[in-house]
């Protein structure tokens, strides 16, 4: 019975094991960018950035179709030019990142659905949008290998500055230059894993496998090592039960892994050893090592 439950549907079909190894690679990647953003108060920028690459893969949509290839440059295009025209505009005017980053995130996001909307059908809006996890062919899983490839050696590469800015960025500009430069790495690799999700979950909910997992991670680890971790972890396995339920349940794949991810969430707010509801109201309940 756990056989057929749990292993059988990865075993016996080709497409629930390209979507699993598609989930385990975006939770690599996203695990820890995810972390990034949750310690450096940039939540719902990634959620604005997932919104920025809509109108680049849609523009390559009405270009080549549902062409991986087209869609991603074009997302990625796009959503690098959104994310460094905030910066510059934060700099330059009173305006600040997030606020900036608000604007185009609903320009974009209506923008986006005007093209698809215009010259595709509502099924090809629907792809767009909401992904379709289970239809990722060996392309889009070199797509996505590749991204997250690259996304881990940047981040070993530029690993304690952007700690150093996460916590101080004050400090890194004071004791060595380049504290924009590592900004604007971090802003790419964030779009650059939007644009990996976006193959697999679509545009309005690429962020939530990167964001879920790692605000969740929040409740239950101190570190930046454990953080990005079990966040690693928690969006796997999230990836993980969302595709069993969506196999023995016919249930759409990519908001079952988003909706698991949210109950990890949930639980963690309530349930989790740091700062969590229990620990906060019900200090008996905590246990002391």
């Amino acid at each position: 019975m756990i056989y057929d439950a749990l292993i059988s549907p990865f075993v016996d079909y080709g497409f629930m094991r390209r979507a699993l190894i598609a989930c385990f690679a975006l939770s690599l990647g996203g695990g820890p960018i995810g972390t990034l953003l949750v310690l450096r108060r940039m939540s719902l920028m990634g959620d604005a950035m997932s919104h920025a690459i809509l109108p680049g893969a849609a523009l390559g949509f009405l270009v080549a179709g549902l062409s991986l290839w087209a869609m991603s440059l074009g997302g990625l295009v796009v959503g690098l030019t959104v994310a460094l025209l905030a910066g510059l505009i934060s700099r330059t005017t009173a305006l600040r990142e997030d606020a900036s980053l608000a604007g185009f995130y609903l320009i974009s996001l209506a923008a986006g659905v005007l093209i698809v909307s215009t010259r595709g059908s509502n099924v090809d809006l629907l792809h767009v949008l909401f992904g379709t996890i289970l239809s990722v062919d060996a392309n889009a899983l070199l797509l996505v290998a590749s991204i997250t490839t690259v996304t881990l050696v940047a981040l070993a590469l530029i690993y304690r500055p952007l700690i150093a800015e996460s916590f101080d960025p004050a400090f890194l500009r004071t004791t060595a230059r380049g504290g924009s430069l590592y900004h604007i790495a971090f802003l790419v690799l964030v779009v650059v894993n939007l644009v990996a999700g976006f193959q697999a979950l679509g545009t309005l909910m690429a962020v939530g496998l990167m964001m879920l997992p790692a605000a969740a991670a929040r409740f239950w680890a101190r570190d930046v090592w454990s953080l990005a971790l079990l966040s690693t972890a928690l969006a796997f396995i999230a990836g993980l039960t969302g595709l069993l339920l969506s196999y023995h349940f016919n249930l759409p794949s990519g908001p079952a892994i988003i909706l698991t991810a949210g109950i990890f969430y949930l639980i963690s707010i309530a349930l989790g050893t740091q700062e969590s509801l229990r620990t906060r109201y019900f200090p008996s309940a905590h246990y002391h090592d």
